[in-house]
């Protein structure tokens, strides 16, 4: 058999990141910046009010107070996405909005609760020091800026950043194109009749979220049965909107395991077993013209997933560009003991917490290969050695962190 490292290290070979191309702003969600950004414009783009109420010169408020309001002349009102005065004469005031160009003079804004609201004069009641609720143009973003570096995960914050400056598109890579289907015969759809021998397919729905998550544009096939024409076909056509091919099934050994036969035709793909466990068959390669990565996982759902996360997941994200290319990993300790396989890597279901400072897990009791509901429970993989068999109560183990919410 084949180790984990091994079948990870030749899954990961020769995989490129895609190029990267134009991208409307809502479009690059979740892409990987191939830029780096400057500003072409300061940020704020001009002096303007953080308030509503009445710009003024703060020297001529100095001695405001409620007992001795100030009085001043309103010459104007500036609302927000108005063109400011050209100039506010000393010992006048102007009304003006949240967001409104400050008018040239002016160093201040009263806000609206400490006058009495007035529109030909205004009552001020209260001082304010120069620069009091004006937002400075360029105080935020200067013009020729680097504001994000080439590498940058474009979320909902850098994408508002960039609208913010005016940009509307920006040079990304695009998110991977995953094709994922289920195959056998006893599949049927889930909200259909389940006959005597069939199952709901789940594995397509867990792959297809799973890649998804990974940031890749994930479209789910469905179910082909054990017919090696239909499956020949059906992954033919779907290879011309495929950066990468995802299969479940059928790559035991098994008398209508039909996927290895399929496989031969479409490309070079190789089938081995991996010294893990759940997840021991495995078939990966490249099918079609343009050589598009393929991998087969196995049928059982949790075999598929933790498969997906070990190997497909990391293909993924290097496709995408990401900084990180894997789940990120903290040492625990064991709330109870557990045994492993002789020679595999055991990749257990767990519920990673934190007591007292420290990290904390707890192998799920369910840890067959078709047990679905301790998979959804699970926020973690704990990883155990090949050549450990008792993990002790408190012992220490690796543990693949899978979710940020902790138990």
């Amino acid at each position: 058999m084949k180790s984990v490292e091994e079948h990870l290290a030749s899954c990961l070979r020769g995989i490129e990141v895609l190029s990267p191309i134009e991208l409307q702003l809502l479009d690059a969600q979740g892409c990987v910046l191939a830029e780096d950004i400057v500003a072409s414009t300061d940020l704020p783009v001009f002096d303007n009010s953080s308030m509503d109420g009445y710009a003024v010169h703060s020297v001529d408020v100095a001695s405001a107070s409620p007992t001795n309001p100030v009085l001043l002349p309103v010459v104007g009102d500036i609302p927000a996405g108005s063109s400011a005065m050209q100039r506010l004469a000393p010992g006048t005031a102007v009304r003006i909005m949240t967001g409104a160009p400050l008018p040239a003079g002016a160093d201040a804004v009263v806000q609206v609760e400490l006058t009495d609201g007035g529109v030909a004069k205004v009552s001020i009641n209260g001082a304010v020091p120069a620069g009091r609720h004006v937002r400075r143009g360029g105080d935020d973003v200067l013009r020729g800026d680097v504001v994000l570096t080439t590498g940058t995960r474009l979320g909902p914050r850098q994408i508002g950043l960039l609208a913010a400056i005016g940009r509307d598109r920006v040079l990304a890579r695009p998110k991977p194109r995953v094709v994922v289907l289920s195959t056998g015969s006893e599949l049927v759809e889930p909200g259909s009749s389940a006959a005597g021998g069939q199952i709901w397919d789940s594995n397509s729905f867990l792959i297809t979220t799973a890649a998804r998550e990974a940031g890749a544009v994930a479209f789910r096939i469905g179910i082909v049965p054990d017919e090696p024409k239909q499956l020949l076909d059906t992954i033919e056509d779907q290879l011309i909107r495929a950066d990468l091919v995802v299969t479940t099934g059928g790559v035991s050994v098994g008398a209508y395991d039909v996927v290895k036969e399929v496989m031969s035709r479409l490309g070079t793909v190789e089938f081995d077993r991996i010294s893990m466990q759940p997840g021991m068959p495995q078939g990966r390669g490249v099918i079609g013209p343009d050589r598009t990565p393929i991998f087969t996982l196995p049928g059982n759902p949790v075999s598929a997933y933790v498969s997906f996360e070990v190997f497909v997941r990391p293909v993924i994200r290097q496709l995408l560009g990401a900084k990180t290319i894997y789940r990120p990993e903290v040492r625990a300790a064991s709330l109870t003991g557990f045994s492993s396989p002789a020679g595999k890597r055991q990749f257990a279901r767990g519920a990673l917490g934190v007591e007292d400072g420290r990290y904390v897990v707890t192998p799920l009791d369910g840890q067959g290969s078709h047990r679905v509901r301790d998979l959804a429970y699970a926020n973690s993989l704990i990883v155990v050695p090949e050549d450990v068999t008792e993990v002790p109560e408190g012992g220490t183990v690796k543990v693949m962190v899978l979710e940020r919410r902790l138990t």
